[in-house]
Order: structure tokens, then C-alpha cells, then sequence
């Protein structure tokens, strides 16, 4: 079904050795807007959808989010891979750092764990399109405040990249509400 390539969807290039930025982009691995909660929540919504391409972009959308969350954790560990104890003493990282060493581990930038409570799942195309569209639009928001936080150019042009698709995800979540509005107020004749 799936070939893998060993490559992420966007080159991870950073500059620095820095365990508070890491700590921040933890809020994309795990944190209520991220990429994790939008993979899992589109890909558990496309079962009932009305329309097939409507399935479609929300397998392809929650798939392309997954991707995403592997390019955030590879951020979070060169962030910090070869950071010395100096430079983690002291930091928001450090706590971190008790529990789960360098690796990545999907709690928001607070530590707090991620949980399915962050999956919004109603059962209801147009309630969880605009949902969608919501979260979309959330993760957006949480890149701009990661992209000022941060000073490490090569970080910013990733983030920057996923900033972008947030925007793309968005215009797709609003073309397929659109189509399935139009389908469910179709008269049906039997």
C-alpha cells in the first residue's frame, strides 16, 4: 500500500544547539494543534464521509500530517542530539530530559502528554470539516509563534514549509466542505 522513502517531505536543516527551542517544537509533536492530533483526527473523520474525494482528502491530508510530525521530532532531536548537560541544565528541556532523554516524545511544550481527548470526531461531515478547517488554521498560528521564538535559520525555513501546507490544508478543507454541503442538501429520491 505504501512505499517509504528515506527521505522527509522537507529537508530539516538547523544551525543550533538549543534544548529551549526543542522544548517548544514539542508542542507540534504533541500538543493539542499538532501535527500527531490533525494526522490521527483526519484519518479517523474519513470513514464517514458522504463523498468519496472527500475520504480522499482527508487520507491524503491526515497522511501528509504524519509526515509533518516526523519532520517536527527530527527538528526537536538535531535541536538537541549533541547538546552538552551545560546547555540543558536549566531549560524547559530539562525536565524533558529526566523522562525521555533527547527523543522526542509527543507532550505539548507545557510537558503535558498527549491524549485522544485532542481528537475532535463528531460524526458529522460539515461539523468536522469546520473543525478541521479550525485546526488548520490553529497549527498556522502556533508556526508564526514558533518561527519568532526561534533564531535558527534553518529551523525557520522548515517551519516556514509547514506553515505553508497549514494554509494549503486549509483551502482543501474548504473546497471539500463545500462539495459535501452541496451533496447533503441534494434532494434524495429513492
Amino acid at each position: 500500500m505504501w512505499i517509504y522513502q528515506k527521505t522527509l517531505q522537507y529537508p530539516v536543516k538547523v544551525d543550533t544547539i538549543n534544548p529551549q527551542l526543542a522544548q517548544m517544537m514539542l508542542e507540534q509533536f504533541g500538543g493539542p494543534d499538532g501535527e500527531l492530533s490533525a494526522g490521527i483526527r483526519y484519518l479517523t473523520q474519513r470513514y464517514y464521509m458522504p463523498l468519496n474525494e472527500a475520504k480522499a482528502v482527508l487520507t491524503d491530508i491526515g497522511t501528509e500530517e504524519l509526515a509533518h510530525w516526523e519532520i517536527i521530532g527530527t527538528i526537536a532531536w538535531k535541536l538537541v542530539k549533541n547538546a552538552p548537560m551545560e546547555k540543558i541544565r536549566g531549560t524547559a528541556f530539562e525536565g524533558h530530559f529526566a523522562n525521555c532523554g533527547r527523543n522526542p516524545f509527543p507532550h505539548n511544550a507545557a510537558g503535558v502528554p498527549w491524549t485522544a481527548g485532542y481528537i475532535a470526531v463528531k460524526s458529522d461531515p460539515v461539523a468536522d470539516l469546520h473543525e478541521d478547517m479550525a485546526a488548520e488554521e490553529k497549527a498556522r498560528a502556533t508556526y508564526e509563534h514558533l518561527i519568532q521564538l526561534s533564531e535558527d535559520r534553518g529551523v525557520n525555513d522548515t517551519l516556514s514549509f509547514l506553515r505553508e501546507r497549514e494554509i494549503v490544508h486549509f483551502q482543501r478543507f474548504g473546497e471539500t466542505l463545500d462539495k459535501v454541503q452541496e451533496y447533503m442538501s441534494r434532494k434524495k429520491y429513492y
